[in-house]
């Protein structure tokens, strides 16, 4: 059974706009359009939710009452449990034929869906499932603060509409002592039936578990596999797990410095004469974007850390309008190749985000490839000081459709210093 059709045997959670929920609201008597799974505003720890985020935070209403009533003065976790995918299987329906607010607010200009708001809520459907995976049935333990540690290849398999019903679901694929990778997937349409045409997005979030009060890694429940598909998904996921881990250990050799210098001396033309570079060419430093928030407090999360999908949604938004402005034309979006979550962004902290092109492909002139890379930093002018919190790696082309002959010419981006050439390098050789 495939491991995304599974998901219906637990019924979709529905999304509905605010303007439909007030509705059903009016239609049950009146009050608090979310009367029926009302909670205290300490339950509520940011206010800033699209409708999918709100109906999740429903969802988890008995986890959240757990995680705000409990002290961090009680016992950690000592007995794990033994869960399988299908206890922490989770969909969500949103109802675009019916609804169209909520079409609304998920449409882009070019009447497809916002990525960077799917994404976003993509990070809120990964928590409930790792929520759902790592609960305890002991009430007494202090609960485990779970912490996205990166996001691996975001796969888009064909343009999403927004006048059709979507459907998100997900699964715990693997877990290792205190980490857990969480596999997502898009349907649409949502039929009941998954199969190779309404599978339209594939996404990995890894999640790491911390002890609440010692802030240390903490050990989370194991996972049995139950059908063959699960069973195929844990093999290839602790597979691809050991091989990441053997490329982090992985020191630069002498092939990787030649390829660095070659890049280096590509870009000196640029720099030294470019009325004699090749018109084709571009140096990363001209490509670059970059815009600035103050991290409010309704963009928190439960633990009151910066809630990451609005992260991933902000640098994905910066790395299309990069894309833009270096292609010429509208970009059309493939994957998410990693994301890393170094470090936690709190509420009041300066944000910058940062983007450039790292490199471009052209094996295809009808479908170049445009790699974007996004650095969100923390910036502290008290301290003087600032750090890298996140990095995104961004795939696009390019949407031929205005272009006369269909090909596209997209410049060749070479690096100015060997800081930029390692960082075209290694980002290559991971991304192939």
């Amino acid at each position: 059974m495939d491991p995304a059709a599974a998901a219906l045997d637990h019924p979709p959670i529905p999304v509905y706009s605010t303007a439909a929920r007030r509705s059903l609201s009016q239609a049950n008597g009146g009050g608090d359009e979310l009367r029926p799974h009302h909670k205290p505003l300490s339950l509520w720890p940011g206010m800033y939710h699209s409708p999918v985020t709100a109906a999740l935070w429903n969802a988890r209403s008995t986890l959240l009452e757990r995680a705000v009533n409990s002290s961090n003065d009680g016992p950690s976790q000592v007995n794990l449990l033994t869960r399988a995918p299908g206890e922490s299987r989770t969909s969500v329906l949103y109802n675009f034929v019916s609804d169209v607010a909520l079409r609304e607010q998920y449409r882009n200009p070019w009447n497809n869906i916002r990525m960077g708001k799917l994404m976003e809520d993509l990070d809120a459907l990964a928590g409930t499932i790792a929520m759902k995976h790592c609960a305890d049935d002991d009430s007494t333990t202090r609960p485990l603060l779970l912490v996205t540690a990166s996001v691996d290849k975001v796969s888009l398999k064909k343009p999403l509409r927004v006048d059709v019903d979507l459907k998100l679901a997900g699964a715990v694929a693997w877990v290792g002592r205190s980490s857990m990778k969480i596999q997502m997937q898009v349907i649409q349409p949502a039929t009941e039936i998954v199969t190779d045409e309404s599978l339209a997005l594939v996404a990995n979030f890894t999640f790491v578990a911390r002890d609440s009060k010692t802030q240390k890694s903490a050990p989370v429940n194991h996972l049995s596999p139950e059908t063959d598909e699960e069973k195929a998904l844990f093999a290839a996921t602790e597979q691809l797990e050991l091989k990441r881990k053997q490329a982090r250990s992985k020191q630069p050799d002498q092939a990787d410095d030649q390829r660095v210098q070659q890049l280096l001396a590509e870009a000196r033309v640029l720099t030294d004469m470019p009325a004699l570079a090749d018109k084709n060419s571009i140096l990363i430093q001209h490509t670059k974007l970059e815009n600035a928030i103050i991290c409010q407090p309704q963009q928190r999360n439960l633990h009151g850390r910066i809630f990451g999908g609005f992260l991933m949604r902000r640098a994905f938004e910066l790395a299309f309008s990069t894309c833009y402005v270096f292609g010429g034309h509208r970009p059309v979006f493939l994957e998410v190749d990693h994301v890393d979550f170094l470090r936690p962004v709190d509420v009041g902290d300066f944000l910058r985000f940062r983007s450039c092109v790292l490199y471009t492909e052209e094996e295809n002139s009808a479908r170049p490839k445009i790699h974007v890379e996004v650095k969100a930093i923390v910036t502290q002018p008290e301290s003087r000081s600032s750090q890298v919190s996140n990095t995104f790696h961004f795939t696009f082309t390019l949407d031929t459709s205005s272009s006369k002959s269909g090909d596209m010419v997209v410049r060749r981006v070479l690096p100015s210093t060997e800081e930029e050439a390692r960082r075209c390098v290694s980002r290559y050789d991971a991304d192939h």
